[in-house]
């Protein structure tokens, strides 16, 4: 959505980095230092109970979306952590770089706060998911979204990772997806789940699939291209 010369404001000082499943990208509660724009692999943000054991997914970003942006508009402290759930390649940029770049740009503040109205209704979205539909059908939604974002229908996953984001146990993971596996939407193995029929798991999705896929589909189109 930025014109060759917004672009350049911000090209010299993107750095492109491969980050591994499971990586940290941005602590709860401490300073945002680094954005970061996925080429590919997804990104889960997590709220973290004070306990430091309990925590569940609140969205998730791709391709079409960005880590930290809002620090683009000044100093910012993470809400949530931010964890790498598929691996991939990103493009990370120093939050002053990006500050410097926003003063001279309205077009990329603009693009930063529209971003920012998306993920908000995710995380609004997400928070009446959890509490009101059930497990396999936000299982459906995950693995619907993650597919989305990362253009294959293998999903590399652990299912300690996977009943984490989803706030249930691991045993509940395994007899979902082996359920699903029996109605011939997916196959599960150890590690991975590949989606064999997509209409049918879209018909096992809870709502919130479509709700996020049409605000994500309004505000950036070329994301689901």
């Amino acid at each position: 959505m930025l014109s060759a010369a917004e672009l350049s404001l911000i090209q010299p000082h993107i750095k492109e980095v491969p980050f591994a499943q499971g990586a940290t990208l941005q602590e709860q509660g401490e300073p945002i230092e680094q954005v970061y724009f996925p080429h590919s692999g997804m990104i889960s943000l997590v709220a973290v109970m004070n306990d430091g054991e309990r925590s569940i997914e609140t969205a998730t970003v791709g391709r079409e979306g960005t880590v930290g942006a809002m620090s683009g508009l000044g100093p910012r402290h993470a809400f949530n952590r931010a964890v790498v759930q598929v691996a991939g390649t990103m493009a990370r940029i120093p939050t002053v770089k990006l500050q410097a770049a926003v003063k001279a740009s309205p077009v990329l503040r603009d693009v930063i706060v529209k971003y920012n109205e998306v993920l908000l209704a995710q995380i609004q979205q997400g928070s009446a998911c959890n509490a009101f539909h059930e497990a396999e059908a936000r299982l459906c939604r995950w693995l619907l979204q993650t597919r989305d974002r990362i253009d294959s229908d293998t999903i590399p996953l652990t299912q300690e990772f996977l009943s984490q984001m989803l706030g249930v146990r691991r045993t509940t993971v395994t007899l979902i997806a082996r359920a699903l596996q029996k109605r011939n939407l997916v196959r599960y193995r150890r590690g991975k789940i590949e989606i064999i029929d997509r209409s049918g798991l879209e018909q096992c999705a809870c709502e919130c699939y479509a709700t996020v896929r049409r605000q994500i589909e309004e505000y950036f189109p070329s994301a689901s291209n």
